[in-house]
């Protein structure tokens, strides 16, 4: 399949979702995941020229600075887009005690699926 101009284009066109929002996978230097979340224009903007993790928060309906009340600030490495520029690759390391998660673990991604039982194993 023949890939189309866009896709091998040099311009930086981010394609937000009906929502105004594009999907951002946060990963550390090592490649673990740390996180998923929801960037608009204001906080991928803001990510860019700051060189922190900014977001916006579904539930609250808000833009949040990742770190803002627990110290624990992302400070972005690498930003990649795909190939259709409508999600996010962030390659991050985490500042304060290393937690990315607001439980306070290291990833969001703790919990393990059982296949077979269909039960949660905590990493």
């Amino acid at each position: 399949m023949a890939s189309g101009k866009h896709e091998e284009d040099t311009v930086f066109a981010p394609k937000f979702s009906k929502d105004g929002l594009l999907t951002a996978v946060v990963v550390a230097e090592d490649g673990a995941p740390l996180m998923l979340a929801h960037m608009n224009e204001e906080a991928l903007n803001k990510t860019l020229e700051t060189g922190e993790g900014w977001f916006w928060s579904r539930s609250r309906g808000e833009l949040w600075h990742k770190g803002a009340t627990s110290g624990n600030t992302l400070t972005v490495r690498e930003i990649r887009i795909d190939c259709d520029q409508d999600a996010l690759w962030i390659v991050a390391s985490v500042e304060g005690d290393g937690a990315a998660c607001h439980t306070g673990r290291r990833s969001c991604f703790y919990r393990i699926i059982d296949a077979e039982s269909r039960t949660l194993v905590f990493d």
